[in-house]
């Protein structure tokens, strides 16, 4: 049985398939359900003699599928290197580097259903959307953004809107949660704040926790963390042993873990509704994988009466609550752009002090090269405080500000200009201020 707003999506989406449009995208939240509606979708289509293919990325989904598939009493097939391959099934459940291989031997499905579609443009997912001229292809995604900033446009060509996230929070479809980061505005460098271990262990003690690291060093030195201050705890990453990694998760389900820390596993598809917790210790840019995050921790579950965030990155500071109203499109980055954006950040050169976008290893005034320097993450001390709507904004519109200046000051290219801008601000000697900056633009002492 599909909930309101499930039916609400399939509706429009056979609205638009019956007006001729084969490729749609539909947006909806991390844990609205999606998987069951592709069980809905692809079981319809089934009964109608039709072949289809729901095509997912990881091995934990192709699982979770099945799963969901057989309380539909769908019966399927699955392409994946885990199971033996039988397709005289009309639905088929395939992992996309499988199917990639097997492409000759498919049959041509009338329907192509693509899980978590913002990985469309990535080489081996185009590869098997060309092989079906002609199919419906209907994307799913929760965050159809990319940090290499390519639409997803080539690929859909309408959108079906679900829900948003705070409207499933107050019907109770997801969890209501509480917050809690540095509060220190948004770093111009990725930093991890507090004690993951104090915060739990004031916060949220024998919870059940799932934790974003940022490297595998940094994910087995925190276990040993939380094991010294005798919580239950565990690493899995892409090198466990699949079993293992299964394990380690229903452990974390069952309560036979307090701590479950992981590096690049479970930001898309890991669904147990039991996590209450989500610890995050990874700075990311990526707007899309921050609410993939929280989305782990919102489903709802007996017992669970909120959620919490502990978010020593500050990613909450960089990207919004998750319940903020987002507006995603098929063009750009995904996302339409409000008032009150601060868009992408800003590069300073450091010779001429020239603002400009990332993106070029040169500046783009004076032609000087940018240092590359391997990523490292800053540790501070603090401790994390309680995040409300209204701070995320002031933080947001002094951001916005700070940019404004940047490219104020770079489009004044002249002394005299420098002088008049330094007026304008206020400041004691402009003409100093205004020297200064020519001096170093020059690449002077």
């Amino acid at each position: 049985m599909l909930r309101p707003y499930q039916e609400k999506i399939v509706d429009e989406t056979r609205a638009l398939m019956r007006d001729g449009h084969k490729d749609i995208l539909i947006v909806a939240p991390t844990g609205s359900g999606k998987t069951v509606l592709t069980a809905h979708m692809l079981k319809t289509a089934a009964q109608r003699g039709m072949d289809s293919i729901f095509v997912v990325h990881r091995r934990e989904l192709i699982r979770q599928s099945i799963k969901t598939f057989h309380k539909f009493q769908l019966t399927h097939g699955v392409i994946s290197p885990d199971y033996i391959e039988d397709l005289r099934h009309k639905v088929q459940i395939a992992s996309i580097m499988s199917l990639g291989r097997r492409l000759p031997r498919m049959r041509k499905p009338a329907l192509v259903v693509w899980d978590e579609c913002q990985h469309s443009p990535a080489k081996s997912w185009a590869n098997v959307h060309a092989a079906f001229p002609g199919s419906y292809h209907i994307g799913l995604s929760a965050t159809p953004q990319r940090i290499d900033r390519k639409g997803l446009g080539k690929y859909f060509k309408k959108i079906v809107h679900g829900p948003s996230v705070a409207a499933l929070i107050e019907q109770g479809s997801l969890s209501r949660y509480r917050i809690f980061a540095p509060g220190n505005g948004m770093a111009d460098k990725p930093t991890i704040t507090g004690d993951a271990i104090r915060e739990y262990k004031a916060r949220a003690a024998g919870k059940r926790a799932l934790v974003f690291a940022a490297s595998i060093q940094d994910s087995n030195y925190v276990v040993e963390q939380f094991k010294l201050a005798g919580f239950r705890a565990a690493h899995v990453d892409g090198e466990s042993e699949s079993s293992y990694r299964d394990d380690m998760f229903q452990a974390l389900e069952e309560g036979e873990l307090d701590v479950l820390s992981q590096v690049q596993i479970a930001g898309e598809g890991v669904d147990i509704p039991a996590i209450e917790v989500v610890i995050d210790l990874s700075p990311t840019t990526s707007l899309a994988a921050w609410l993939q995050r929280c989305g782990r921790a919102l489903r709802p579950w007996p017992g669970k009466t909120e959620a919490l965030i502990l978010d020593h990155a500050g990613n909450c500071e960089r990207h919004g609550l998750p319940d903020e109203p987002r507006e995603w499109v098929l063009e750009g980055d995904g996302l339409a752009k409000r008032d009150n954006d601060t868009g992408p950040s800003l590069r300073i050169c450091k010779k001429c002090f020239a603002a400009q976008f990332p993106g070029s290893g040169t500046c783009q005034y004076c032609g000087n090269a940018f240092e590359i320097k391997a990523r490292k993450i800053a540790r501070t001390e603090g401790r994390l405080k309680e995040m409300t709507p209204e701070m995320i904004l002031a933080q947001r519109e002094k951001a916005r500000q700070r940019q404004a200046n940047a490219f104020e000051q770079s489009s004044a290219r002249t002394y005299e200009q420098l002088v008049e801008l330094g007026r304008r601000r206020g400041y004691v000697n402009p003409e100093s201020w205004a020297h200064h900056i020519t001096r170093s633009r020059r690449g002077r002492s």
